[in-house]
């Protein structure tokens, strides 16, 4: 495979997509600048070689131009001098000068081609690690925002509040039923404790004080 096939998947890569697609942004944005650096040294070193190949070519080539240059000068030199046999030497040299130029020319235009979308991909990649670079800090906040959020939402799904009010009525409902007969069982040891009192003194008071009563009331009507 060649240079240029090898880094042609670059062009095509798209930072928005790798985020989207990444389970975790954040570790992502990392990763992902680790390879575009690696990536960039790679293309900086294979981009220095090919805009080298490019510039040996382009001196190949001017130094052609000079040549074919050359040659006809000498050719027209020789034919002013009258040796018409130097003259067909330097247009021979000519010509084949520009045979040479001809197939010069096509490498040019490939190596040309391949400079430049080297220096395309270099400068593709150099951005895209600038707008990243620019952009973790944010996308990392947001992701610890989110994550935040995911874990208070997480914990409020486990505590049930409801549940929580509804235990603590029926314990609160058992306490007030506990007080009740509480105060029930209070109520009927006083009144037991007056009952056992009101027997005790009339033990100690003498009979029915009515009785007695009624019976002077009735000795006076006779008297007696």
């Amino acid at each position: 495979m060649g240079i240029i096939d090898r880094f042609t998947t670059i062009m095509k890569s798209n930072i928005n997509a790798l985020l989207d697609k990444a389970e975790d942004p954040a570790k992502m944005v990392d990763q992902t600048l680790y390879e575009l650096r690696e990536d960039l040294a790679e293309v900086r070193t294979n981009t220095a070689k090919v805009m080298a190949e490019e510039k040996r070519v382009k001196k190949q080539l001017e130094d052609c131009d000079a040549d074919i240059a050359k040659y006809e000068s000498a050719a027209k030199n020789a034919l002013v001098a009258g040796n018409e046999d130097d003259a067909k030497t330097q247009i021979a040299q000519k010509q084949t000068c520009v045979s040479k130029k001809a197939e010069l020319e096509k490498t040019y235009a490939v190596a040309k081609q391949n400079a430049d979308k080297m220096r395309q991909m270099h400068d593709k990649l150099v951005s895209d690690i600038q707008e990243l670079e620019s952009r973790k800090e944010s996308i990392k906040a947001k992701v610890s925002v989110a994550k935040a959020k995911e874990s208070v939402a997480h914990a409020m799904g486990n505590v049930n509040s409801q549940d929580s009010i509804a235990a603590f009525e029926r314990m609160e409902g058992k306490a007030d039923k506990m007080l009740r007969e509480s105060e029930a069982k209070m109520e009927l040891n006083e009144s037991m404790q007056d009952s056992d009192a009101d027997a005790l003194a009339k033990k100690y008071t003498g009979g029915n004080s009515s009785v007695d009563d009624e019976l002077e009331k009735m000795k006076k009507e006779l008297g007696l």
